[in-house]
């Protein structure tokens, strides 16, 4: 029989581990009776953690919410997960000091063998580029805007904002509103789920006055003030919000858009793209249209050429632009060079 002090340790990581348990399930697991694990539950409590009762045939213990966070106990798969975790943890500003904080206190007391594992998985990645393909640098969210989205969110209540989103090659900055598009007034809608996707956070609400649904990216947010008014929800059609988004953003959601002509059937590009690329449209049996976009034309760049179909662009100018100057280089890069001990130079050649 465990000691009493390794007994409570015991017990509390058991109560930790699920949302409820029986008084006679709690004795079994730590072979005493269950008024031995009464006077344990009691003496949880007297040290600061709610423990919640219920009693009768169907009672059982549970964890309830306190005044303050009491310490918990985490298996040693929980801590390193915790842990590596914590270390890779990016895209959200205002939790860097908390993250590196709680690391620092996680790290301490880990036994050594769970933080030779954290640290061998630290020393052995290496981290790539914040935006392979661009030199546009990731979104940066603020934390307290997403915890007062999703406040929102769970509260059932509307929500109002700005959103401006950076200007297109044909636009200035604008505000949308999710009634009026390029409304130029702040917007009220009833907020349903946040997304997170390709290092971007997304919001993806209802416009009360007209029903209409849209995505939002939360780093083009800037919150106003609560309205305290509650809405009744309503079912996205169809139900699926990341798909909702993938759709959505491959039309409007990015500062880049573009229609390419693919010259392939719309299946074979279906085949061969990520759906995070775009939407594909078909136009007949050996051709089909890709609605893409991003932060720059680079990133737009790379999406095509990874395609492997042959594809025309004629618009937008700066996209066909950056595409010459691309093939440009490349065929530069492949121009065929003098043999050893040669004197033709490539001026010679042109000659």
């Amino acid at each position: 029989m465990l000691e009493t002090s390794s007994r409570l340790l015991a017990l509390l990581a058991l109560l930790q581990s699920r949302p409820t348990w029986t008084g006679s399930e709690l004795a079994d697991r730590l072979t005493v009776t269950t008024r031995t694990v009464r006077n344990d539950i009691d003496r949880l409590r007297d040290l600061g953690y709610p423990v919640d009762a219920v009693r009768g045939p169907a009672g059982y213990y549970q964890l309830g919410v306190g005044a303050k966070l009491p310490p918990l106990l985490l298996s040693d798969e929980e801590a390193v997960a915790v842990a590596i975790g914590l270390r890779a943890g990016r895209g959200v500003s205002g939790i860097e000091d908390s993250s590196a904080r709680a690391l620092r206190k996680l790290e301490q007391v880990l036994p050594h063998r769970l933080r030779r594992q954290v640290s061998a998985l630290h020393e052995a990645t290496s981290e790539g580029p914040t935006n392979t393909g661009s030199n546009v640098p990731d979104p940066v969210v603020d934390s307290a805007v997403l915890a007062t989205i999703a406040a929102c969110i769970r509260d059932h209540e509307l929500l109002r904002f700005d959103y401006t989103a950076p200007a297109r090659a044909d636009e200035s900055p604008r505000r949308n509103d999710a009634s009026a598009p390029f409304g130029d007034w702040p917007v009220l809608v009833e907020p349903y789920r946040l997304v997170s996707w390709e290092r971007h956070w997304y919001l993806v609400a209802r416009g009360p006055e007209t029903g209409a649904w849209h995505t939002y990216r939360v780093d083009w947010i800037a919150l106003r003030m609560t309205t305290g008014r509650r809405f009744t929800p309503s079912e996205l059609p169809g139900g699926d919000y990341p798909s909702f988004v993938l759709r959505d953003v491959a039309h409007a959601g990015w500062k880049v858009h573009v229609r390419i002509t693919v010259h392939a059937p719309a299946s074979e590009v279906l085949s061969r793209i990520n759906p995070t690329v775009g939407v594909v449209e078909a136009t007949d049996d050996s051709t089909c249209v890709l609605v893409t976009g991003g932060d720059s034309m680079e990133i737009i760049a790379v999406y095509i050429g990874m395609l492997g179909c042959d594809f025309t662009v004629t618009e937008p100018p700066d996209l066909i632009e950056h595409l010459r100057a691309l093939g440009n280089r490349y065929l530069g890069a492949i121009q065929p060079q003098p043999q050893a001990g040669s004197s033709e130079t490539p001026s010679s050649r042109r000659r």
